[in-house]
């Protein structure tokens, strides 16, 4: 067994920058599990200057200088996030209050609903399986209400920590968009001299997580906006909270879209039944969806992801459990990550076992 491992070893870890990017990643890893919550304000920095990144160099190709194009950058992210914190998100805020407050109605409504099976088909389903039923729905929005009224008390700390992060978050990320070539360069000389594959990793990934994260944002921001004025504009209740839900949904391929359209559909019923309002609603959310898949995404995602669709969904559940919103933002990403490396390991050994027979 010492024999095999020892082989295995000398096999993948005797190149040094393998050892070194190995290392790196294990850091890195450590980092993100134990001090994940105290740098989380570091983290969404980064993540918030990456996504700006793209603009500032936009900006300089058009000849303006460094400094200006980020202030200018800086000033239009300043005015999106208070745009969003002082519109979107009250709006939202005092819908899921109303829907909670409707909540009572909709049960009622449908436990008369689900009253009617069993003298509709007695042979399928009996009335104390219904009331059984029911019983156990009533459970669950209990323990729902008291999770409400527990964040509701525990809504002190989360204004504190959005304090935190509407002071901290914007001065880094306009440090990290101001010094971002010089923060590159005092990292890059502590890497080896030899750094092949950690060339072709960085480029490979640079191209792919700058084109998806980007792309991501800007089909939030569209499949969200779009939805809002597709709903306001059919008159259904909650249009903001469910647009931003239908928004937010892309972030979660395949699963996303399945998921928030029970909610549509549900609410669309309770409020017209089955009349004709419901299928127009209906309707216009399958066109936006197809839209977003077969238009939005192809042009917006022009370095395709090539991933298997499980690959896919299996990297969403595993990074989503694990670190939450932002897993699940960059669950295809750090798959990505993953495959580049498995994919560039080898070929830097092949290439010395060539340098090797050629000498």
């Amino acid at each position: 067994m010492r024999k095999i491992l020892n082989k295995w070893i000398d096999q993948y870890f005797s190149d040094e920058e393998a050892l070194f990017l190995f290392i790196i990643l294990v850091a890195s890893l450590g980092v993100v599990v134990f001090l994940g919550a105290p740098l989380a304000p570091v983290f969404a920095s980064l993540i918030l200057a990456f996504l700006m990144q793209g603009l500032v160099t936009w900006l300089q190709s058009r000849g303006l200088p460094h400094l200006p194009s980020v202030i200018l950058v800086f000033l239009v992210f300043v005015g999106f996030v208070a745009a969003f914190l002082l519109f979107v998100m009250p709006i939202a805020w005092r819908q899921l209050v109303n829907l909670f407050n409707e909540l009572p109605r909709m049960v009622g409504q449908v436990q008369n609903l689900l009253l009617l099976l069993p003298q509709k088909y007695p042979n399928l389903v009996s009335e104390d399986q219904i009331r059984q039923l029911i019983g156990v729905a009533a459970t669950e929005l209990s323990r729902l209400g008291q999770w409400v009224v527990t964040f509701s008390l525990n809504s002190l700390t989360g204004i504190a920590a959005l304090a935190i992060y509407l002071v901290l978050v914007p001065i880094l990320v306009f440090f990290f968009l101001k010094d971002s070539d010089s923060m590159l360069s005092s990292f890059s000389a502590f890497l080896p001299d030899k750094r092949q594959m950690m060339t072709r990793i960085w480029h490979e990934m640079d191209i792919q997580i700058a084109n998806y994260v980007r792309g991501k944002a800007i089909e939030i921001l569209i499949v969200g906006g779009v939805t809002w004025i597709t709903f306001v504009l059919l008159g259904i209740n909650y249009a903001a909270l469910l647009a931003l839900m239908v928004g937010l949904s892309v972030l979660i391929p395949y699963i996303g879209a399945a998921l928030v359209t029970l909610p549509i559909a549900l609410i669309a019923f309770f409020q017209w039944g089955w009349g004709s309002e419901f299928m127009w609603l209906m309707v216009a959310y399958a066109v936006i969806q197809a839209l977003d898949g077969n238009v939005l995404v192809p042009l917006l995602f022009s370095e395709a992801v090539n991933l298997h669709p499980v690959s896919i969904i299996v990297s969403v559940l595993i990074f989503g459990s694990l670190w939450g919103f932002w897993g699940l933002f960059f669950a295809i990403p750090l798959a990505t990550l993953v495959k580049a490396i498995f994919n560039a390991w080898p070929s830097v050994r092949e290439t010395e076992r060539l340098e090797h027979s050629h000498n």
